[in-house]
């Protein structure tokens, strides 16, 4: 009797690093691989549903959990993977700059200049980062890229990594201030040369016939 095709759970976990956006990947040393890296993923079982794989995954290979994960999509088409999985069930998720606890084998690299990748994994990443931009308008995506207390200068580059262009930092904050998206806090943080940066955390607040995400058109590159 012929075993059941394998399928798979495959992670893309970001992260930022300086102002560019950074995706995990593992060494992959499977007699399958033909590219020394890959995304982090497993085998689908019964045995866990593929959001606790997913979510297992992130822990297991950044150290952390992830901050926002979710559901980027099934893969089954001819694009190989690495584990030759006929069916892979793609996870987006990220974790915030801080973190920084890698296991072995793993390794940032910068979303725009990736090493080679089994194609089915190349596809996931397009796919990924292209949710996490649509995302991030109806989600707190950028927020949970960040530690719990940041400074405007800080959320603004996050912004930026994740739209890939520049904003302009008074409409950006006028923006900002208009989605009602974040609070101040009574504490400071030095940035060099200045006066110290106040600190801000995420707290939406709901408004009446509006959207919870910052109106990107407003913002002049």
């Amino acid at each position: 009797m012929r075993s059941a095709a394998l399928n798979s759970v495959d992670l893309v976990l970001c992260a930022p690093h300086g102002r560019l956006l950074a995706v995990l990947l593992v060494r992959d040393k499977s007699k399958r691989a033909r590219e020394r890296w890959s995304l982090p993923w497993a085998p689908l079982t019964p045995k866990h549903a593929p959001d606790h794989t997913a979510a297992a995954l992130a822990l297991k290979t950044s150290g952390v959990r992830a901050s926002w994960i979710e559901q980027a999509g099934a893969f089954t088409d001819d694009k190989r993977h690495p584990g030759g999985a006929a069916i892979s069930v793609a996870y987006v998720g990220v974790t915030p700059m801080h973190a920084r606890g890698l296991r072995d084998r793993a390794e940032w690299f910068p979303a725009a200049k990736l090493p080679s990748l089994a194609p089915r994994h190349r596809a996931m990443i397009d796919a990924a980062v292209a949710q996490l931009r649509e995302r991030m308008d109806r989600a707190p995506v950028a927020f949970r890229l960040l530690e719990e207390t940041f400074t405007l200068s800080d959320l603004q580059e996050v912004y930026e990594l994740l739209l890939g262009r520049r904003l302009h930092k008074a409409s950006f904050r006028r923006a900002l201030q208009a989605a009602f998206l974040v609070a101040p806090t009574d504490e400071w943080r030095s940035e060099g040369r200045g006066r110290p940066a106040q600190l801000f955390r995420y707290a939406p607040r709901k408004r009446r016939g509006g959207r919870g995400g910052v109106r990107f058109e407003l913002l002049a590159g």
